[in-house]
């Protein structure tokens, strides 16, 4: 076990409680920043985690911080300190707006958290932490319309939207911070991952949890949008290894991190409906006309303008040659088993909904 101390913002998210899952499993003391707001904070993915927080031989310690303010983030660093409790030797930046459809419709809060928040932190790293290395949690989002394919860390940049944008600026001033200040700083360029704890309003959650509420009855159709876009999807639990990874070598660099091999929603949507039995088939119909129709002729997939981004990213697919080779990871979670995980967890949570609908 080693006797190292973590700072994760955004732990609460699905990347930082597998992060924290994982640093805890290793010895170290995790320190987690949870944004305050008026409603109270979601910790269902770390509550496995805070249940034992009087125990004395507890390591997750939870501290109220927004990236959008430097000195509730600042006073972070000073709480720890004053309580006598080891320093960062690692931070890890997972902090975000992260939904990129949403990044349209809340341009200035997603620059506000994901661009300057990230400076804010740096700065901070910088004036009181600078032992401590750095991990920002990059997008494949930002190759955008993207310039070649495969996407390596050699590929320039094309952002589409107000998140992918503000992530671009977010591992440029990384970047320059460890050039400048001689900051171990790096920037993990993660594609797609998902899991059994991603957001509903994901598009692959959406899918394994709105069929499996359409196999028990709980929901008639399916909206989606772009049926055809191509991602790399692999599992978060994989991922994270690959950030913690990123920290442990000798000098700091960027990397990408993903499978190798893209995938369509379509194809999401097809191995999700096979595992649940639904027999489902397109009408064959393109765009906003195709639908999704099980055998009795009932719609069950069907296609909404809504969820379609103003900019479309078509085709993103990583290269991780280089992650392979400096650091030894290559993802142990195939697709389909991505898949076949998230609807074994969906269908669960869907049958207890429908177990406390009957007790009403």
């Amino acid at each position: 076990m080693v006797e190292k101390a973590a700072l994760i913002t955004g732990i609460t998210g699905q990347d930082g409680s597998y992060l924290a899952e994982l640093l805890l499993s290793m010895g170290y003391t995790v320190y987690g920043i949870v944004r305050r707001s008026s409603t109270p904070a979601t910790t269902e993915r770390i509550d496995s985690f805070l249940k034992d927080v009087h125990k004395r031989d507890v390591k997750l310690f939870r501290y109220y911080g927004d990236l959008t303010d430097s000195d509730s983030i600042r006073s972070v660093l000073e709480k720890i300190k004053a309580e006598g409790k080891r320093m960062p030797d690692e931070i890890y930046n997972l902090a975000a707006q992260s939904h990129v459809r949403i990044s349209f419709d809340n341009p200035l809060y997603t620059a506000d958290v994901v661009a300057l928040g990230t400076l804010r932190l740096l700065e901070i790293l910088r004036t009181s932490c600078p032992q401590a290395k750095f991990y920002q949690a990059s997008s494949s989002e930002m190759f955008g319309k993207v310039l070649e394919i495969p996407q390596s860390e050699k590929t320039p940049f094309n952002p589409v939207s107000p998140y992918a944008s503000s992530k671009v600026f977010a591992f440029n001033i990384t970047k320059l911070y460890r050039e400048a200040y001689g900051l171990f700083a790096c920037n993990g360029i993660l594609f797609n991952h998902e899991s059994e704890r991603r957001g509903v309003n994901f598009i692959t959650r959406k899918i394994t949890r709105g069929l499996s509420r359409v196999k028990l009855g709980l929901q008639d159709c399916l909206y989606l949008g772009n049926l055809d876009s191509e991602r790399d999807w692999g599992h978060a639990r994989d991922y994270v290894k690959a950030m913690w990874l990123m920290l442990q070598q000798d000098k700091p660099e960027d990397y990408i991190i993903g499978t190798g091999e893209k995938h369509t929603v379509r194809e999401f949507l097809e191995e999700s409906a096979k595992l649940l039995g639904l027999n489902i088939k397109s009408n064959g119909e393109k765009g906003l006309n195709e639908k999704y129709i099980d055998e009795t002729g009932k719609v069950v997939v069907a296609i909404d303008p809504l969820f379609f981004r103003p900019n479309e990213v078509d085709t993103l697919l990583a290269d991780p040659s280089k992650a392979k080779l400096n650091l030894g990871w290559s993802p142990e979670i195939t697709f389909k088993e991505l898949i076949r995980l998230m609807i074994q967890s969906d269908l669960k949570i869907t049958s207890q909904e429908l177990f406390m609908n009957h007790l009403r």
